[in-house]
């Protein structure tokens, strides 16, 4: 008599944004969560790391941010630290495979693949502008990796604060070098995360009459360093002599 094998239960799938200060609201989170359902098939848990849920969603779980033992003098940017704390050996007993994505992002097609690509430890490559030589450097607005699996990035920036905020600018240059050098960094394919500054944006001239577009095969749209998605569906932008039409694509994706 043979005995049948107990089906095998899928590996958790988990979501995790952070949300820190006064920058973004409630709101940011509770979109995110709902682009999150609306392109992610099957079972997930999202988490929110946090100093503050008030106003955001139940079907969020959040949890304080781990500390983290900066001196950041204020008024100076914080150069997003705080991410590094992901790593830890144990993240409030959260298992599985974890999908980082900032708050600020703009979800337009399925998320299914983030959590089928292989490697163990997936990002973005940061954008590369035209003077610049290709980096290694990624852009952590979106990530994924194993929970508990690489504790040593944050165990060595604890050990050697100094060390590590002397040589990089910020954490993405950090967790980056660390592990390409341990062999394990890979990028996501390029047209998936485009930039809505770099790719969205129409060049000059024709960006004072075109509005911005979804670029071709993207599935999340990546908003940084000069915008975000209320400035881009006012048609704002924080550059002195750069015109921008609406977005109104923002406002069809970028919604409870």
């Amino acid at each position: 008599m043979t005995t049948a094998a107990l089906p095998v239960a899928p590996p958790e799938r988990n979501v995790i944004c952070m949300k820190w200060g006064t920058k973004y609201g409630p709101e940011y989170v509770n979109r995110l969560y709902a682009m999150v359902r609306r392109h992610l098939g099957g079972a997930f848990r999202f988490v929110c790391l946090t100093d503050d849920r008030q106003g955001i969603r139940a079907e969020v779980d959040c949890f304080p941010i781990p500390a983290l033992e900066l001196d950041v003098p204020p008024g100076t940017p914080d150069r997003a630290w705080k991410k590094l704390t992901t790593f830890s050996a144990d993240l409030y007993g959260l298992t599985g495979t974890a999908l980082f994505l900032d708050v600020d992002v703009v979800i337009v097609g399925s998320l299914d693949a983030f959590f089928e690509e292989p490697g163990e430890f997936l990002i973005i490559r940061d954008y590369r502008r035209p003077w610049q030589t290709r980096r290694i450097t990624g852009n952590s607005s979106v990530y994924r990796f194993e929970l508990g699996a690489h504790p040593d990035v944050l165990a060595y920036f604890k050990a050697h604060l100094g060390e590590v905020q002397s040589r990089f600018r910020n954490e993405q240059a950090y967790l980056s070098d660390f592990l390409h050098r341990q062999g394990k960094l890979r990028y996501w394919p390029a047209a998936w995360c485009p930039s809505f500054k770099y790719h969205s944006i129409p060049r000059w001239p024709a960006n004072y009459w075109t509005e911005p577009a979804v670029p071709v095969d993207a599935r999340i749209v990546i908003f940084h360093g000069e915008c975000n998605p209320p400035d881009a569906l006012a048609g704002r932008r924080n550059r002195r002599f750069s015109a921008m039409r609406p977005a109104g694509w923002v406002a069809t994706h970028w919604k409870e």
